[in-house]
């Protein structure tokens, strides 16, 4: 079966354009592609006749006895084969040219996608939770939830939160961002004792959860070739994200879902073993290229992390079920946290070229009067297997497609100590550890671990 980029370019245009113009891009990159592409079919056409031509006259040869009549047709073959050769020649130029600018579109749109060119367009579809609003942040927060015609249950606060920054190193002094400037640069940061634990808490939290679902467990490489990256990401949009091992082929990884993806690399998958439902914990390392001023204070906006990623492979048919239940598994992990969110739908000017629809679960910050990104769960459909060739075989008949790919977030670490450290914090600076935690940090810390406390101050 065709990719599907390739097939609506052939039998319905219009749907590719419309895609282009969701996602505010020139339309007209389709048109100069169904150029290329007819003119590939036609290219083609033309070799396979010749070669059918040429395939004739060599059985003629053999059973030709006339000297005459043998040369005429040897010489008849050599000019077919010649002509044959500048076709193929000329055919892979316009292939390798269709390729390139087949390979520079983002994936279809889905048609329950938002559109909009900016994150303001992003729409809410639910909320969970109780938040705690400080009184001056109540407007900002009606705006957020009221405003899309939600009434979110919340609890009004006199005090304000101290934000994560100043709680992780004033506060509980359990962070230093400032010494990690100096001995790596900024957005770098050293964790001390609980917060240490908490980070490897959530993990473990999370590999819990998911692996309790089915969910095969996995520690990927922490580099990744070229080749590899180039069928999972758009490297033009992203290149500058991305860490490179100097003088060598490798990059480190911006998340586990750039290995997980390369597992099936040039392989088929049968229909039977699907859906393939993996979840991978790793470092992940983001140059951040491009977020100028933004979250420069604290840990939410950093250039390592630690993530525990949700991945699957999956029939067509079966994929969009599969991402509601990947948001739907980052949901419960959060819920069990008791950090109130909201999931949005993505809008089409944010999605990114890989994926067809995207959501992001966002969890209210007390401290900034507003909801923060802390999972993306996306549907790729065909748009990565194609780039990295990993097919589905149908037993009936034995069809060859493409596989739909799928990933989320299920917790990354920092920014989910960000959302503890402000949502649970008490008027004094205790932060309260959530439940579901502590039996992860009570083996370490030798005794019962519910709660952590801010470092008292000398009397001066």
């Amino acid at each position: 079966m065709t990719w599907s980029l390739l097939r609506y370019l052939r039998e319905n245009p219009e749907i590719l354009r419309e895609s282009l113009r969701k996602r505010g891009m020139d339309p007209s990159l389709v048109d100069k592609l169904r150029k290329l592409d007819e003119e590939w079919r036609r290219l083609k056409r033309a070799v396979d006749e010749i070669r059918h031509r040429h395939n004739i006259i060599t059985r003629s040869i053999a059973k030709t006895k006339d000297p005459e009549e043998r040369k005429r047709l040897i010489e008849e073959a050599r000019k077919l084969l010649k002509e044959r050769e500048q076709l193929e020649e000329k055919l892979k130029r316009v292939e390798a040219e269709r390729e390139k600018l087949l390979l520079s579109l983002p994936n279809i749109v889905h048609e329950s996608v938002p559109v909009g060119d900016s994150d303001e367009y992003n729409v809410p579809i639910r909320f969970w939770g109780r938040p705690k609003v400080y009184r001056g942040f109540l407007e900002a927060f009606r705006e957020q939830t009221e405003k899309w015609g939600f009434k979110v249950d919340y609890e009004v606060i006199d005090w304000k939160p101290i934000g994560h920054a100043d709680m992780l190193e004033h506060v509980l002094r359990l962070g230093d961002t400032m010494k990690a400037a100096e001995v790596a640069g900024s957005r770098f940061y050293y964790l001390f004792d609980d917060l240490v634990w908490l980070d490897f808490a959530l993990l473990m939290y999370a590999i819990d959860h998911l692996t309790s679902k089915g969910y095969k467990l996995v520690l990927p490489p922490y580099m990744i070739r070229h080749k590899i990256l180039m069928g999972v990401i758009d490297m033009d949009t992203f290149e500058d994200a991305i860490y490179k091992i100097e003088g060598e082929d490798l990059y480190l990884i911006a998340t586990a879902e750039h290995p997980l993806a390369g597992l099936y690399y040039n392989e088929e998958i049968m229909e039977d073993e699907l859906p393939l439902k993996l979840v991978g914990v790793s470092p992940c390392f983001r140059k951040e290229a491009g977020a100028g001023n933004r979250d420069l204070k604290g840990i939410f906006r950093v250039h390592q992390f630690h993530k525990v990623e949700q991945y699957i492979y999956a029939k067509p048919e079966e994929s969009w079920d599969l991402l509601e239940e990947l948001i739907r598994n980052a949901e419960e992990l959060f819920q069990g946290l008791g950090l109130p969110y909201r999931v949005v739908n993505v809008a089409s000017g944010e999605l990114g070229a890989p994926a067809a629809k995207k959501y992001d679960l966002e969890v209210w910050m007390p401290a900034q009067g507003r909801y923060r990104e802390m999972v993306s769960a996306s549907n790729t459909t065909d748009w990565q297997s194609y780039r990295l060739n990993i097919r589905l075989v149908r037993r009936k008949g034995m069809v060859r497609e493409y596989v739909h790919t799928l990933n989320s977030t299920a917790i990354a670490s920092t920014r989910a100590i960000t959302a503890i450290l402000e949502n649970f914090q008490e008027p004094d600076g205790t932060v309260v550890i959530p439940k579901v935690l502590r039996k992860y940090l009570e083996p370490f810390t030798k005794a019962p671990k519910d709660a952590i406390h801010p470092v008292k101050k000398e009397k001066e």
